[in-house]
């Protein structure tokens, strides 16, 4: 008998360092993520499993798993860096509490405006160079199985096209968007944005739910620095199917691939 409760006293101590550990390598080192939405296409696709470094740009209360948030009283952030402009950030929305992912854009002081799908970054142009289209299989995608928006009107398993451009930030950094039809944000006033907060945007422009909407308008509006969990420089592995288990739906091209 004492044997036996020996042995499941062990069980549980196993089980509880092991849930510590993870607890601990999520919180402060990386925390796996899911894409579940198409509003970073082309450079994250519906499917991609990455890992966000969570070590990036320090700690904050939201580093902590939502279920024992209470746990990390931090006040601001500690051991903080700044982000650069081009990161690609995982965040915690700042009214709905839930993960998003997207382009940092705007630095604490920025002015950010948008004309005809174009950034003016401080009253320059950031300048986009066509790059052919992207193209995918217009078919539902993801555990939500919703078709992609497209540029034309094609039938199922016909060819999803979206115009490609290569956006050029100051400093240099490149990444591709897309543009999928004109709409009312490819013009906006000027955006003004605090200290100690940043302005993202989604490089699928046409369908992303972002900083050009505050959270009032079902978007993001700007976010305070201590919602930054951390940045994401690689996809794992992708897959393009409704789950991630389903090892034969998995992108062979999307192994540990680099992201810009």
């Amino acid at each position: 008998m004492s044997s036996a409760k020996d042995s499941l006293t062990e069980t549980v101590k196993t089980v509880v360092y092991a849930l510590l550990i993870a607890g601990i390598f999520r919180t402060f080192f990386f925390q796996p993520f899911f894409i579940p939405s198409s509003s970073m296409k082309d450079t994250l696709l519906i499917g991609d499993f990455l890992f966000v470094n969570k070590m990036s740009y320090g700690y904050s209360q939201w580093s902590c798993p939502k279920i024992v948030n209470f746990l990390c009283p931090i006040s601001g952030r500690i051991l903080g860096s700044e982000p650069e402009r081009g990161d690609i950030v995982v965040f915690e929305h700042p009214t709905e509490h839930r993960t998003f992912v997207k382009r940092l854009i705007g630095l604490p002081g920025d002015q950010v405006q948008l004309r005809d799908g174009v950034i003016f970054l401080n009253g320059e142009e950031v300048p986009q160079t066509p790059d052919g289209v992207f193209v995918e299989t217009y078919e539902r995608q993801g555990a939500a199985g919703h078709f992609p928006a497209c540029a034309n009107t094609p039938g199922e398993g016909g060819d999803c096209i979206k115009e490609k451009y290569i956006e050029t930030l100051p400093g240099g950094r490149q990444h591709s968007v897309l543009n999928i039809r004109d709409i009312s944000l490819d013009n906006t006033a000027v955006y003004t944005v605090p200290a100690g907060n940043y302005f993202f945007m989604g490089d699928n422009r046409d369908n992303s739910a972002d900083s050009r909407l505050a959270p009032s308008a079902r978007g993001v509006g700007f976010v305070p620095e201590e919602y930054l969990l951390g940045k994401v420089n690689r996809v794992m592995f992708s897959a393009a199917g409704k789950r991630l288990v389903y090892f034969w739906t998995w992108r062979k091209d999307r192994f540990f691939k680099a992201l810009q």
